[in-house]
């Protein structure tokens, strides 16, 4: 139901913003608290948050909510940015965690040695948040591009995991050293879904942990769970380069040259 609001219908926006800002001046009876609290960006930019007791906290008398920048930490306390001391005992750090650094600290390399770090040092990307050009036979799960905001995760996982599964399959019916995905097929796919999430209300959003410090959106899936069950229904291995197990090769060599043997 809220996948329409991410994608911009101006109409579902409206009435998710009404429905919160409503449920804000039920719960928060100081209006400068209030003013603080409306987010400075579309529903549904950054990850919305579902809480029965968030609002009540904030208003509590002894709780104030200081939106000044920390400056520096004191013996005692923290400055803020303006200036202002603000006494403390204990500091709790939420330093947040790496969004857009898929597999860290794992190494990957592929074709020629090349890293996986390197090929994401412009953000992260790969078809169907799946698999990666120029690294065969490598396939991820909850890659890039695949996050939700309105959806299950779990479901998206499942189609991942059918469509690796037929993968494994065909390189072993088919005795395939490898499958590699084309970059031609990679670079196609990665266009169309950056101009579809450009329609989306994260990319409306200037910093949330869904892009990268450069603006591009590597977390999210630009379409409905729906779409994605749809093109992973099944393994398109036409979009492959394929590679002959070469093991199987010499073994026939091998086979020819002990039946010359025998016969000699």
């Amino acid at each position: 139901m809220r996948f329409p609001l991410f994608r911009g219908s101006r109409l579902i926006a409206a009435m998710v913003r009404r429905m919160a800002e409503r449920n804000l001046r039920e719960l928060v009876a100081d209006p400068r608290l209030r003013d603080v609290l409306v987010p400075d960006y579309p529903v549904g930019g950054k990850r919305i948050l579902i809480s029965d007791d968030y609002y009540q906290a904030l208003g509590r008398e002894n709780v104030d909510l200081v939106t000044s920048g920390v400056d520096h930490v004191t013996e005692d306390g923290i400055v803020t940015r303006d200036g202002a001391t603000h006494p403390a005992d204990v500091l709790v750090f939420a330093t947040g965690f790496q969004t857009t650094a898929f597999l860290a600290p794992m190494r990957l390399e592929g074709r020629d040695g090349r890293s996986l770090e390197s090929e994401w040092a412009g953000g992260a990307r790969a078809y169907l948040g799946i698999t990666v050009a120029g690294f065969p036979n490598f396939f991820m799960m909850y890659g890039p591009n695949t996050n939700l905001g309105h959806n299950s995760i779990i479901f998206m996982i499942e189609c991942q995991t059918r469509y690796v599964i037929e993968a494994v399959q065909t390189l072993r019916k088919r005795q395939l050293a490898s499958l590699e995905l084309r970059h031609e097929v990679m670079d196609a796919y990665n266009a169309r879904i950056q101009r579809e999430l450009a329609r989306t209300v994260w990319a409306a959003t200037g910093k949330s942990w869904y892009k990268t410090e450069a603006g591009q959106i590597t977390n999210n899936w630009s379409g409905s769970t729906l779409r994605y069950w749809w093109i992973t229904r099944r393994f398109d291995r036409e979009h492959y380069r394929v590679q002959p197990r070469l093991a199987a090769a010499g073994d026939a060599a091998s086979a020819r040259a002990g039946d010359a043997v025998a016969a000699a």
